[in-house]
């Protein structure tokens, strides 16, 4: 059912309207009004397709009420104007406002049932229009969820094919992705930072798959050289993520349509950010660019204390675990040189919940699959 409204202050010119339009349409309503303030009453708890008004009226004229619904909020409602003013600066008044037609009294009956006729066609397309607009948001909202949730399911498996060189690592990656999230939030991190760098912290260790297993497992202590060739996974994790590393290089091609796409995914560039950064000290004494404070990103400061927390208190092949109080003494010990003095307190803060999730991953309570 379509509503029109007219408006006019002579109550023969609205008689006139209920001739013409007697048995016009069982599709049309028709609201008659001797003033625009009653018609905008009408309007502010009722719907309406078009609204025909006269211009020269007693306390709000014609041109008022255009303006007014012309506004934001009265869902773009066609107005026609009717005069019998030959004024050529009114028509342009209205036209500039917004009025949708004009239309001259005496007003000619076919002549105002084809302006109607003509302004509700276009009042179907436009709203044909939004539900295709609505239906193809809604399409990419869901197009957009099935993108997201397929990088991070692709992310979250290539952080446990990581972790399948070291079988000794458990379920580290998971403790420390869900570590990061009691911290991020004591931060002030907000919702979607907190969930990104839940995800891209999983893939903190995956330069590891570029490291031998004659080093990477080794029961004992590294040596120099040995240990020199560890600290080459973060270079190696940030490049495979970024698509620098040869090996990606000589995969993907200069003329593939895949060439830079890493760079241009902030998920992986965030990914990258954290695998190269997260043995930063804030001394400015880590690895592999000697960051210092600020300079090394907040995600790469929280992942490295909470990574070294899950690294004390389990179980690696040259050390048994430590104990909480003494995995605690050593990272306080740490506050000011290794660890960033905020994120440590915000972990201090998060010490229950880190317990829960310690407790609820343990590798004996959820075993690699």
């Amino acid at each position: 059912m379509r509503t029109i409204l007219f408006v006019d202050d002579e109550q023969s010119v609205l008689n006139a309207y209920r001739r013409i339009l007697h048995g016009v349409s069982p599709d049309w309503a028709f609201h008659f009004f001797t003033g625009a303030a009653l018609a905008l009453d009408y309007l502010k708890t009722h719907s309406a397709d078009v609204v025909v008004t006269d211009v020269k009226m007693p306390d709000m004229d014609g041109l008022e009420l255009l303006a007014t619904v012309s506004q934001p909020g009265w869902g773009s409602l066609p107005v026609i104007i009717v005069t019998g003013l030959q004024d050529s600066d009114l028509k342009r008044r209205a036209l500039d406002l917004g009025a949708f037609d004009l239309l001259t009294k005496p007003v000619d009956p076919e002549d105002l049932l084809a302006r109607l006729r003509n302004v509700l066609r276009i009042r179907d397309y436009q709203e044909q229009l939004q539900r295709q607009n609505e239906a193809l948001e809604i399409r990419v909202r869901e197009r957009t969820r099935e993108l997201e949730h397929s990088q991070r399911e692709v992310v979250l498996r290539l952080a446990r094919a990581a972790e399948y060189r070291d079988e000794e690592t458990g379920n580290h990656v998971l403790r420390v992705s869900y570590y990061t999230q009691p911290v991020a939030q004591n931060l002030g991190l907000d919702a979607e930072a907190c969930d990104r760098l839940f995800v891209t912290s999983a893939l903190h260790d995956l330069g590891k798959i570029g490291i031998p297993d004659r080093i990477l497992l080794k029961p004992g202590r590294l040596d120099a050289e040995e240990w020199a060739t560890v600290r080459e996974h973060c270079a190696i994790g940030a490049g495979i993520l970024r698509q620098a590393h040869p090996v990606v290089r000589s995969v993907v091609g200069n003329g593939s349509l895949l060439q830079g796409s890493g760079s241009a995914n902030p998920l992986l560039q965030a990914a990258a950010t954290i695998a190269l950064s997260h043995h930063e000290r804030w001394d400015g004494t880590g690895y592999p660019d000697g960051l210092k404070g600020e300079e090394i990103p907040l995600e790469a400061r929280i992942v490295a204390l909470v990574d070294v927390f899950d690294a004390l208190t389990t179980h690696r092949p040259y050390r048994p675990a430590l104990s909480e109080k003494e995995a605690l003494t050593l990272i306080q010990n740490g506050v000011g040189t290794h660890f960033d003095p905020r994120v440590y307190l915000a972990f201090e803060a998060s010490l229950d919940e880190v317990r829960r999730i310690q407790s609820e991953l343990r590798d004996s309570n959820l075993p690699k699959s």
